[in-house]
C-alpha cells in the first residue's frame, strides 16, 4: 500500500505542535509494518536555511492553473528511512522567515500547495523522480492546510483517468483552526464550486477544513474522547454538523509517541539516565540539575511542578494562573514553566516569577534540552487544557516518571488514569474537570499532599505510568484499517 502524507509540518523540519510530531513519527511506524509511506511538505525558508545541505534536488515541473503557470521544484531527503519531498515555488514557498504567516496569505498559499500536491502525485506516478513510477493508493491529509485535497481528488476522479481508485483520509489535529472564508482564494485559484449538500446546507462551502470533512473518504481525529467531543458545538466549533453527517466514516485514533526519541534511558539531554527500575535513584539527581539550571534552591525533597506548553487559552493557562498564584502563596513547592505564546499570558507568568522569585521560574522560550530536563526532574507536570485533541505532553511526562495533573478532556482523559486517593491500586496522575482556578489549585494541593504523605503510592503511580505503552504499535494497526476502509469505498 502506497500512502502519501500531505502536511504543513513534519518533525524535525517544521513543528509548532502535535501535527509535526505525528507526521514525523507515524510514517516511520507504518513503513515498519510494510506500508510505503512518504511525506510531502512545503519547503519553508527556515527549512532551507537549516536543512539545505541534506536536500537533493529531484526535478522541476510546470503547473498551470487559472492565475498562471507556476514553476515547481521538488527536493528530497530521507528522515529515519522515510522519503520526504519538499515543494518549492515562488512566491509561496522557499523564502520567508517562519512556517506560518498571516491567515490571508496562508490561505492563498495552502490552496496552491493542495493543488500542487495533486500535480506532484501525478508526476511521481510518471516516474519523474528516478524513473520508477510511484503512485499513491491513499492521500493522507492533515488539518485545514491540506483539507482541500479530498475535494480536488473527487474532481480528478470525475474528470480524469487514473485517480479512480485513489482514496483520501483526513486527520483532524485541531478543530480550532479551519481555514475560514477561503471562497475568494478558491475562486482565484480556479477551484470548482463545492456542491456537496452538507456543505451547501450548512454554509461551509468556503471553509477549507469543512470541505475536507465533507469529501474525504475516511476521517479521524487523534483520540477517541475527542472524536466524541467533536460531535457537539463546544468542541466542533461550527463543524459539528458535518462531523455528525460523517459519523459512519469518522473514528478517534490515539496518537502514539516516538518512544525512541522520548526515552529516559537513552535521552542525550540527561546527565542521569534511568528506566523504570532505577528512577527512584536517578530522578532526584535530575531534579537537582533542573533546579540549578533555572537558579532555584537545589533541594530534591521539595516537590517541583513543571509546565512545558504553548502559553495560550487553549492550554488553559488563563484560568490556571490565578490558581497557581494562590498555590505558591500557600505551599512549599517550586514551579518551573517553559513555553511561549500569547503575550498577555507570558506577562502573567513573568509576574508570577517576579512575585515568587525564590520558588518560581518562567522561561519564556522553548528549549528542547530544558524541556527534557523538566520531564526528567519535575515531580508533576501541569496540563490544564480547555481542549486537547490528544496531547503528547502528558504521555512524555508519564514515560519520564512525572505524574500529570490534567483537565478531563480529549486525549488527556483517554491517557491519564485518575489516582484512587489510596494505595494507588490505580492511577497515573491527577484529574480535574472544571475550568476554574480553584480546580487547578486544589488538584495540585492534592497531588503535593500525595507526594509528601503517601510517597509509596506516589512512586507506585510513577512506576505504572512509566510502564504504559505509548508506542505507535496499536495506532498503526488502526490507521492501516482506516486506509483499507477508505480504499474499500473506492472499489465499490
Amino acid at each position: 500500500m502506497n500512502v502519501l502524507f500531505i502536511a504543513a509540518e513534519m518533525h524535525p523540519f517544521a513543528k509548532t505542535g502535535g501535527l509535526g510530531d505525528v507526521v514525523g513519527s507515524l510514517p516511520r511506524a507504518l513503513r515498519q509494518k510494510g506500508v510505503d509511506a512518504r511525506v510531502l511538505m512545503p519547503l519553508y525558508g527556515p527549512v532551507r536555511a537549516k536543512f539545505g545541505e541534506r536536500l537533493e534536488h529531484l526535478f522541476h515541473f510546470r503547473f498551470s492553473r487559472p492565475p498562471g503557470t507556476a514553476d515547481i521544484a521538488i527536493y528530497h531527503t530521507e528522515q529515519e528511512g522515510v522519503p520526504v519531498y519538499f515543494l518549492e515555488s515562488w512566491p509561496f514557498f522557499g523564502q520567508g522567515h517562519s512556517v506560518y504567516t498571516d491567515l490571508n496569505w496562508d490561505r492563498k498559499r495552502y490552496v496552491f500547495f493542495s493543488q500542487a500536491a495533486m500535480a506532484l502525485a501525478w508526476e511521481l506516478g510518471q516516474g519523474r523522480h528516478d524513473g520508477v513510477p510511484w503512485f499513491p493508493d491513499v492521500l493522507h491529509v492533515h488539518d485545514w492546510h491540506t483539507a482541500l485535497v479530498p475535494f480536488l481528488l473527487h474532481e480528478a476522479r470525475a474528470h480524469g483517468v487514473g485517480w479512480e481508485h485513489v482514496a483520501s483520509v483526513l486527520t483532524i489535529h485541531n478543530m480550532g483552526y479551519q481555514g475560514w472564508e477561503a471562497g475568494g482564494y478558491l475562486w482565484e485559484a480556479g477551484v470548482p464550486p463545492r456542491t456537496h449538500p452538507d456543505l451547501v446546507y450548512q454554509r461551509k462551502t468556503d471553509n477549507l477544513l469543512g470541505i475536507g470533512i465533507a469529501y474525504a473518504d475516511k476521517l479521524n481525529t487523534v483520540s477517541p474522547r475527542h472524536a466524541l467531543e467533536l460531535h457537539y458545538p463546544r468542541f466542533g466549533q461550527g463543524l459539528e454538523g458535518l462531523i455528525r453527517a460523517r459519523d459512519a466514516d469518522f473514528v478517534g485514533i490515539l496518537n502514539g509517541l516516538d518512544t525512541a526519541r522520548f526515552n529516559p534511558a537513552t535521552d542525550s539531554y540527561l546527565s542521569y539516565r534511568y528506566d523504570v527500575r532505577t528512577f527512584r535513584e536517578a530522578r532526584p539527581q535530575n531534579k537537582r540539575e533542573l533546579q540549578a539550571a533555572v537558579g532555584l534552591a537545589q533541594k530534591p525533597e521539595l516537590p517541583v511542578i513543571g509546565i512545558v506548553s504553548r502559553l495560550v487559552e487553549q492550554k488553559g493557562f488563563d484560568f490556571a494562573l490565578p490558581g497557581l498564584r494562590r498555590l505558591l502563596a500557600e505551599s512549599n513547592a517550586q514551579l518551573i514553566a517553559l513555553g511561549q505564546g500569547k503575550p498577555e499570558i507570558e506577562h502573567e507568568f513573568r509576574k508570577l516569577e517576579w512575585d515568587f522569585g525564590w520558588k518560581c521560574r518562567a522561561v519564556i522560550d522553548f528549549r528542547v534540552g530544558l524541556a527534557q530536563l523538566i520531564y526528567a526532574g519535575a515531580d508533576l507536570i501541569l496540563v490544564p487544557s480547555r481542549y486537547e485533541p490528544c496531547g503528547l505532553t502528558q504521555m512524555i511526562a508519564m514515560r519520564y516518571g512525572a505524574l500529570p495533573v490534567v483537565r478531563e478532556t480529549g486525549g488527556l482523559a483517554d491517557t491519564v488514569e485518575n489516582y484512587d486517593n489510596g494505595a494507588a491500586e490505580r492511577g497515573t496522575g491527577f484529574v480535574f474537570l472544571f475550568e476554574e482556578p480553584d480546580a487547578v489549585r486544589k488538584t495540585l494541593h492534592w497531588a503535593l499532599e500525595t507526594y509528601r504523605a503517601r510517597r509509596v503510592a506516589f512512586e507506585r503511580m510513577q512506576e505504572r505510568a512509566m510502564r504504559r505503552d505509548w508506542s505507535w504499535a496499536g495506532p498503526v494497526r488502526q490507521y492501516v484499517a482506516l486506509y483499507e476502509g477508505a480504499l474499500g469505498k473506492r472499489r465499490r
